[in-house]
């Protein structure tokens, strides 16, 4: 993608919001391999002359785009708002009324803060504490950072349980690992361990059944027995002999379910991990996994998304899935495949997965 570069500009006409309806359709029917970047271009410079009080319009232009279009949109809203601040003409409150409603995109919206912090800091203050309990996971990062911040300053001064608090507050609406992990270790030195697996709502209990075959790789497209029904009572011809469920329990923060232990460090195989999931009530969610290994997960019997991959990384949410679940009991089967390669950073084969909603706060189970 190629913005053009201004230098510096402050243009002396301006398009009213009436006109901002074509300019931003192109910018949004912008594609891959350059489509649509001629139209784009064109816009783009219409858009950098828009009016200042059409910002809010702008803003909600990327509501929904895609990324390539976001990130055109996103460098003209800078050029709109760097001229309206230098004209003293932003309008401070239809960014803030922007920024506040939930129902526009996560990306806007930090991108209007972002205007905010720049324009009026005192005012990004005051906005900061209302976002902690943000759909935005990014936004949150701002209230979770200044109460981390009072509480080593209330340490600082000896003040332990005024400490205490602002962590324990700033755990609460902490969504990303590393404000997590740097609070669960403030937390513990002040004798106040977090539950992480219950925080983040990693699933610890599992039922596992290994080793099935999955030499030259044929096993992650093989439908082995789990696949096909789920009987904790049977026993399967497996690679090295019988295959049976076994139970397993997580001890790890941060959820990881090791086939390894088990069942040792097998090459060219195939596990299947199960367990179900007692939800209060149906409703969206998300089913977020990580794993460096092939794998595949099904809900209730519904195949939720697959990858044929080995040994590129593994992180947190590594993968979101969709998912509704049902009220009541929830069938989840993760397959988790290991490949031949022999090295000691393909010893792994293991995954992590945790139930939560868009947000990443965590979907406990009713039980």
């Amino acid at each position: 993608m190629k913005i053009p570069a201004l230098t510096g500009l402050l243009f002396t006409s301006s398009l009213p919001a009436a006109s901002l309806t074509q300019p931003l359709a192109d910018i949004r029917a912008v594609a891959k391999e350059g489509g649509g970047n001629e139209k784009a271009t064109a816009a783009w410079q219409q858009l950098t002359q828009a009016d200042p009080g059409t910002l809010p319009e702008v803003l909600a232009g990327m509501n929904g785009a895609n990324p390539l279009a976001e990130n055109w949109l996103r460098a003209a809203i800078g050029v709109i708002a760097d001229q309206a601040m230098e004209a003293k003409k932003l309008p401070i409150e239809a960014v803030q009324t922007f920024l506040m409603d939930t129902k526009n995109s996560a990306a806007p919206r930090v991108v209007a803060f972002d205007i905010i912090q720049r324009a009026q800091p005192e005012l990004a203050e005051k906005i900061t504490p209302k976002l902690l309990e943000d759909p935005s996971s990014e936004l949150r990062r701002h209230p979770v950072s200044k109460l981390t911040n009072a509480g080593n300053e209330a340490l600082e001064q000896g003040k332990k349980d005024a400490a205490l608090t602002a962590f324990q507050q700033a755990m609460k609406g902490a969504r990303d690992e590393d404000q997590i992990k740097d609070l669960a270790k403030k937390l513990k030195d002040l004798g106040q361990p977090v539950d992480l697996p219950k925080h983040f709502g990693f699933l610890m209990d599992w039922k596992l059944i290994a080793p099935f075959t999955n030499v030259e790789r044929k096993g992650f497209d093989t439908v082995f027995p789990p696949e096909e029904k789920i009987d904790l009572a049977a026993v399967y011809p497996g690679k090295n002999g019988d295959a049976k469920w076994t139970d397993f329990t997580s001890k790890d923060d941060y959820g990881q379910i090791d086939f390894n232990k088990p069942f040792t460090m097998l090459k060219e195989v195939t596990g299947y991990a199960y367990t179900e999931f007692e939800s209060t009530e149906e409703r969206e969610a998300q089913i977020r996994l990580g794993c460096k290994n092939g794998w595949k997960v099904w809900l209730n019997g519904e195949l939720l998304f697959a990858r044929d991959e080995y040994h590129r990384g593994a992180k947190l949410d590594q993968y979101k899935l969709p998912a509704k679940l049902k009220k009541g009991k929830n069938q989840i089967l993760v397959k988790c495949c290991q490949d031949a390669q022999t090295e000691s950073w393909t010893v792994e084969w293991q995954f992590q997965l945790r139930v939560c909603d868009d947000t990443g706060t965590a979907i406990l189970a009713a039980k």
